[in-house]
């Protein structure tokens, strides 16, 4: 089962690749004028390789901004700049800073191919006035320690930013804007989506000053002052066109997990709850199943599900969102046989790791004990890698490319 898992993930991952995507986008446009394409996020660098193939020569300039080790070499024209994910470094600011240098002082009649992945919000980063890239650094990372989602993440880096919400489609401006963005947001939310940067913005100050409040952040005046400025509510010079998406990913996963002989049932698309939640449910949908109290559904079968979870840093081990679910998921299904459970980012890394994510089994939680560690403590210190790769739990992929998402699936034979 094992490796009828790493099958599906290897395939699914090759069905949901940018590639065909953004040729297809760009197949039919034309355009007059300089052509500029910038590229941000993980999925950066295989886009930008896309449109260099349909576009050629009548590029005049390229810039991508990657996370590190997403890079696959040279692209002719194209320069890379490889930069901090999920904080901003000074990386993301240099690429930042070349992408708005190209973009500036275009005519009407130029075009900005604008290629868009998840990751963007980190990568492409060019503070606003009055602050500095450790404040955002340290913005970041509070939002990610408190539990925060992506929405309201996004909500607030937005306004600590000259480039996201809008603003980078206005510094273009009066050239023409073609963003083409692969989602890695539930509900695919433009202006959520690396936060926006050439979309009109939904969210308001008023929002951000909520999000502040609710999860008890303590920032200084200059931050304050910064998240009461509203964004770009409208832009007449960009247009958009969505590539790819989660629910994509899960009809992959269908798919290939159909022709190993498992009867596919995609549950949702858009879960989102903390991982720990998260594991308890797919665990639990997996015992149901082994019950037979699942009506009309039987092994052998694959649950799907799709989306985005969060983890709430309580303790200081190593680990990432699919790994958390993964683990915790193990304990549900602990005992049972011919079951398995995997949960992985899209786009091969999970949180701060090099993992893509997690696979378990009835099995797990026993090796752990005979390895003389408890299931409960390692969760506990959010110590999931290590739990993980001590019983060869972990998904390694790589950058894969792509980035839509995450997929958990629960298969029983």
């Amino acid at each position: 089962m094992k490796q009828e898992a790493i099958t599906i993930i290897e395939e699914s991952i090759k069905n949901v690749l940018p590639q065909k995507a953004v040729e297809k986008a760009l197949a039919n446009k034309k355009f007059n004028g300089n052509i500029i394409v910038i590229a941000i996020g993980k999925a950066a660098w295989t886009m930008a390789k896309a449109a260099k193939n349909i576009l050629g020569a009548s590029v005049k300039k390229g810039i991508v901004v990657t996370k590190y080790e997403h890079s696959q070499g040279e692209i002719e024209g194209f320069e890379i700049i490889e930069a901090g994910h999920p904080v901003p470094d000074e990386n993301s600011v240099l690429g930042t800073n070349r992408a708005v240098e190209a973009v500036r002082g275009l005519s009407k009649k130029d075009q900005v191919i604008f290629l868009v992945s998840g990751g963007g919000s980190a990568l492409f980063e060019k503070p606003a006035e009055g602050l500095t890239l450790l404040d955002i650094k340290n913005v970041t990372g509070d939002l990610l320690k408190s539990g925060a989602d992506i929405i309201e993440i996004n909500t607030i880096r937005k306004r600590l930013s000259d480039v996201k919400g809008g603003k980078f489609a206005a510094l273009c401006a009066p050239a023409q804007v073609y963003s083409i963005v692969l989602s890695d947001v539930i509900g695919d939310r433009l202006d959520s989506i690396a936060s926006g940067p050439a979309y009109p913005d939904s969210s308001t100050a008023e929002e951000a000053l909520d999000i502040v409040k609710k999860y008890n952040l303590q920032f200084n005046e200059a931050l304050m002052n910064a998240l009461r400025k509203e964004t770009p509510k409208a832009l007449d010079n960009v247009e958009t066109v969505i590539t790819g998406s989660v629910s994509e990913l899960c009809r992959a996963v269908a798919e290939n997990a159909e022709k190993l002989g498992y009867t596919p049932y995609i549950l949702s698309s858009t879960l989102e709850c903390e991982a720990k939640e998260a594991g308890k449910f797919i665990s639990s949908m997996a015992r149901e199943v082994r019950n037979g109290n699942l009506y009309g559904i039987n092994p052998p079968c694959a649950l799907i599900t799709g989306g985005e979870t969060t983890v709430k840093i309580q303790g200081n081990g190593l680990g990432g969102r699919n790994q958390e679910l993964a683990l915790t998921a193990a304990k549900g299904i602990a005992g049972l046989e011919n079951t398995l459970i995997f949960s992985l980012g899209s786009d091969g890394t999970d949180g701060p790791t090099d993992a893509a994510g997690g696979m378990v089994d009835g099995k797990t939680v026993e090796k752990l004990s005979k390895l003389g560690m408890d299931c409960d403590k390692i969760l506990d210190n959010n110590d999931s890698y290590h739990g993980l790769k001590a019983v060869d739990g972990l998904i390694m992929t790589g950058a894969t490319g792509t980035n839509v998402n995450d997929v958990m699936v629960v298969l029983c034979r």
